[in-house]
């Protein structure tokens, strides 16, 4: 069973930076589908970022573009989020997510495999 934990989430001012880890454990599942989404109450679950290593492929989704960077450390089975820039409407829950797909999908739905969540609380 694929496990995932987060972290790094935390309170930050509007303007700073965070950046949420997700360790995938406990054997190597680098090559799977990976993904970052963000959730706050009483709104669904959406997208933010995501990659598929095996093809080199990623996305982002408009209001991160440009601000948000996700990565992959093989060596340590551990995704990354970079956050930069960060504003007040990027608060919520996130979650990493991982699945294995055989190509970059960015729906919550694609993937059946999640970690707890962190919390991002960004102040204005």
């Amino acid at each position: 069973q694929v496990e995932l934990v987060e972290s790094g989430g935390g309170s930050v001012q509007a303007g700073g930076s965070l950046t949420l880890s997700c360790k995938i454990g406990p054997y190597d599942y680098s090559d799977y589908c990976q993904g970052w989404f963000r959730q706050v109450p009483g709104n669904e679950r959406e997208g933010v970022a995501g990659l598929y290593p095996p093809a080199h492929t990623s996305y982002y989704t408009d209001p991160v573009k440009g601000r948000f960077t996700i990565s992959q450390d093989k060596a340590k089975n551990t995704m990354y989020l970079q956050m930069d820039s960060l504003k007040p409407e990027d608060t919520g829950v996130y979650y990493c997510a991982a699945d294995p797909r055989t190509e970059l999908v960015a729906y919550p739905e694609n993937f059946h495999n999640w970690g707890q969540g962190t919390q991002v609380t960004v102040s204005a």
